[in-house]
């Protein structure tokens, strides 16, 4: 058995002929700065061989499945990437139920529940039966029957599909277990002013509303009235808006027509019908709706209170406690729960509960462990960060006993306090101990001295990266003179002057009597002028207070939400938000069009000799129009391969190579560039052939300063991370004239930073401020928040045990609050000198 990765001569993107042993069954931490090389290293060359080998030992390689540009690697093991992306999106989908949780859970109250007699109100107290010991059989003893012991009425016992939202017999009947209740917008899908051909209905467009005008006018002929799309909507007559609104099919328009049949073959749904149509389809995730449409509303279901369960279930009591008000609690006080429960138990209902009560607790450690324990179970898995979903999947990895593996993970210590680190390191020791490799991507210093192994790439982003400047042990790494990482360890990379704490501009804003979700503070203050740091353990409640109570109470007139007032925000002329939420799931999205640079550059194309002399506009030179993109791919340069079971595979278009144009519309070149050759650039390989355009080079300055300038400019949004997402944001404001005084909140901007390049942000941040605005950032990173002018620590742990103001003042005074998390690593850090 091989004890090594050996890799040689890795070319991909930016490597440059890496060649480099990486050795097995140990924890690995693969770092640098942003853009250096790291993800296309561990995903782009070992995670893509790993899936290549395997799809060519089940016999289904072919021509579009590239194997990596690399001359070999020996020694790789099967693989499992653990990424940030949040893939379920189904709203019935929990942390309960995507870890199994909530079926131990549901197991017990089927057990041990006592329940109330509908009849005669008594309570009726759990048998300690054995039936049904193992989950898989609890499924056959539902439609039995019992009698109740002190009237003798008959009543249907309750096994596990009782307790579950997913399936009828507990469902809510108002809401179909999802807690919620949809109503259509109608002002926002039918504009009255508008006809149909100008846009009347938001939820129709483009062609599909061409043909549902076609199919509208031949259904009116058909029952024997003239349908006009030409007509604004408010001159329908009652006839034809319920042909309209609800279609042929529907009573609302078959009243005006009893004796007419609806016409054979293509028939007009109507616009409401198929709106609620597609959003059952999708579970909730709804036409329009995620798309910004905003053709629902979305209210908790009045029945259940967004219980999602049936009444007589939700009366069902273990221990004192409903299932739903355990399904409420956070994952920590669950755990705290069953181990009471099991020393509570009877010898007869623990032989019954034994296996669960061993399995169950052992689950819930490892989630606890990996610093989300405040998670309650009924939390949806699509409000989930990503790295909340990266860490969740990663605590149920270590229950599959699986060893040999290769697992890659990025940068998993992302939106972790660093107190909470310490329990996600020994969650991949564990891994690691079972007899597997993880590999880590990361910039935490902390995971770095905790690894076995340590490679650092280098030693800058994009062109100036792809090289391996250092690897060993964390002295083999501080002896490097390339390794921006080992100077950092060697406490060089900061000369640190005494920091000067700006005083602010002498206003606050201040928030009174904020209680909202766990959030408890008599008053906090956010003094102007300043950079804030808003910090605290995972769950605290700082992004609930930032975000939920002052974001969202300054956008009400005279209406503050989770708190009685907020005053101070009249001495703030705008707020800007940068959170981080996707971008955006659209394809032909790219950090071209996001920026707007692509706007430009297509005006640089179409403004040269030959692109007139070829009669080429602005048009020609977009890959989202036909004219001159390439029309097999429409522009994309890539086709989508359907893998069956596997997702689909994007291989390279075979018509343009790739390059998304045609050949005459590459033909035209802007200093011996053609402009597929630009969007193939990153943004620091373009900052020398666009510098001289005056439009393009504030931006792309300014995206290379907040450690994006190893993005390729044709790069995906979908692709990116939140943070990078955000930075993105941030850049676009940064270019932008300053306007009157602005407060910007931030959430997490040094996700994915390597400590020198927060170092860069840290200056823009500044920038910022020094021009008169505040910043106000919700943030784990020490290297940041010491440098702010003053912070707020919420806790002191998170969930039901946080909320509270621990400390507030700078960075010196919270570091002196003995009760603070946050204080007691800046006492550390501040101590260093760093």
């Amino acid at each position: 058995m091989k004890e090594a990765i050996v890799i040689k001569g890795a070319r991909e993107n930016n490597l440059k002929n890496v060649s480099l042993t990486i050795p097995k069954y140990k924890l690995v931490v693969l770092t640098g700065p942003s853009g250096s090389g790291k993800s296309t290293l561990a995903m782009d060359t070992l995670q893509r061989e790993c899936q290549r080998q395997y799809l060519d030992s089940m016999g289904m390689t072919s021509d579009t499945i590239s194997k990596p540009k690399v001359e070999s690697i020996v020694g790789l093991s099967p693989s499992i990437s653990v990424g940030q992306h949040v893939t379920n999106r189904n709203p019935r989908s929990t942390v309960g139920t995507v870890t199994d949780i909530y079926t131990f859970v549901r197991f017990i109250f089927s057990r041990l529940g006592e329940r109330v007699c509908p009849s005669c109100s008594g309570s009726i107290p759990p048998s300690f039966e054995a039936r049904g010991l193992l989950i898989e059989e609890d499924e056959e003893m539902d439609g039995q029957s019992m009698g109740c012991p002190h009237c003798g009425a008959e009543l249907e016992k309750l096994g596990m599909s009782h307790f579950s939202f997913n399936k009828p017999e507990g469902a809510c009947e108002a809401c179909g277990g999802l807690g919620s209740v949809a109503t259509i917008n109608e002002a926002a899908v039918f504009n009255p002013e508008l006809s149909m051909k100008e846009g009347g209905v938001a939820s129709l467009n483009g062609v599909h509303r061409d043909i549902q005008m076609r199919i509208l006018v031949a259904a009116g002929k058909h029952f024997g009235f003239e349908f006009d799309p030409d007509l604004p909507l408010k001159d329908y007559s009652e006839i034809q808006r319920d042909l309209l609104y609800y279609g042929v099919d529907n009573e609302a328009f078959k009243r005006h027509f009893p004796n007419i049949k609806p016409i054979q073959g293509t028939k007009f749904e109507g616009v409401i019908p198929g709106l609620w149509r597609r959003y059952k389809e999708k579970e909730g995730e709804s036409g329009g709706q995620e798309k910004g449409g905003g053709f629902f509303h979305e209210q908790q279901c009045p029945e259940c209170l967004g219980a999602r369960l049936k009444k007589e279930v939700r009366l069902v009591q273990v221990a004192g406690a409903s299932i739903t008000e355990v399904s409420d609690w956070s994952l920590s006080d669950v755990y705290e729960w069953t181990k009471e429960l099991e020393a509570a138990l009877p010898a007869e209902g623990l032989h019954l509960l034994e296996p669960i009560l061993h399995d169950m607790p052992t689950r819930l450690k490892r989630i606890i462990d990996v610093g989300l324990g405040y998670l309650s179970m009924n939390r949806q898995t699509v409000s989930l960060s990503g790295g909340e979903a990266q860490r969740l999947r990663l605590a149920s990895l270590l229950g599959s006993g699986l060893t040999g593996v290769l697992y890659i993970l990025d940068e998993p210590t992302t939106g972790l306090h660093p107190r909470d680190t310490v329990g996600l390191i020994r969650v991949l020791q564990e891994l690691r101990d079972l007899g597997n490799t993880v590999l880590v991507i990361e910039h935490d210093i902390e995971m770095m001295r905790a690894a076995d192994h340590t490679i650092d790439m280098g030693p800058g982003a994009g062109l100036h990266g792809g090289t391996v400047v250092g690897e060993g042990s964390l002295e083999d790494l501080m002896a490097s003179e390339l390794s921006v990482t080992g100077a950092y360890l060697r406490e060089e990379r900061l000369e640190a002057p005494g920091r000067v704490r700006r005083k602010g501009n002498g206003r606050q804003i201040t928030i009174r009597q904020a209680r909202y979700r766990n959030i408890d503070i008599p008053e906090v203050s956010i003094p102007l002028g300043c950079l804030v740091s808003v910090t605290g353990v995972s769950g605290s409640g700082k992004s609930t207070l930032i975000f939920d109570i002052l974001a969202q109470g300054s956008t009400k007139e005279h209406e503050q939400t989770g708190c009685k007032e907020i005053t101070g925000l009249d001495e703030v002329g705008n707020m800007v938000i940068f959170d981080q939420s996707p971008m955006g799931r659209m394809q032909r999205s790219n950090v071209a069009t996001y920026t707007d640079v692509f706007t430009h550059l297509r005006q640089l194309f179409a403004a040269l000799p030959e692109a007139k002399k070829r009669k080429l506009t602005s048009k020609h030179f977009s890959f989202n129009t036909p004219g001159g993109r390439c029309e097999t791919c429409q522009g994309l340069g890539v086709l989508s391969v359907d893998m069956n079971f596997l997702p689909d595979l994007e291989v390279k278009c075979h018509d343009c190579k790739g390059r998304r144009f045609t050949d005459e519309v590459l033909q035209v070149k802007y200093d011996g560039f053609s402009i597929s050759d630009l969007l193939d650039m990153s943004i620091q390989e373009s900052l020398p052939v666009l510098n001289s355009e005056a439009k393009m080079a504030g931006i792309i300055e300014t995206l290379c300063e907040v450690g994006l300038g190893y993005l390729k400019w044709g790069q995906s949004v979908k692709t990116l991370s939140g943070g990078e997402g955000q930075r993105i944001r941030l850049a676009k404001e940064l270019s932008k004239p300053s306007k009157n005084h602005t407060l910007y909140l931030l959430d997490e901007p040094t996700t994915g930073l390597h400590p020198s390049d927060i170092k860069k942000l840290h200056t823009l941040l500044s920038r910022l401020v020094d021009t008169g605005n505040t910043v106000v950032v919700v943030e784990h990173s020490l290297e940041l928040i010491r440098e702010s002018d003053w912070v707020i620590d919420i806790g002191p742990e998170g969930g039901t045990v946080g909320g509270k103001l621990v400390a507030e003042g700078t960075p010196e005074q919270v570091a002196e609050v003995l009760e603070s998390y946050t204080g007691m690593f800046l006492k550390r850090i501040l101590a260093e000198g760093l």
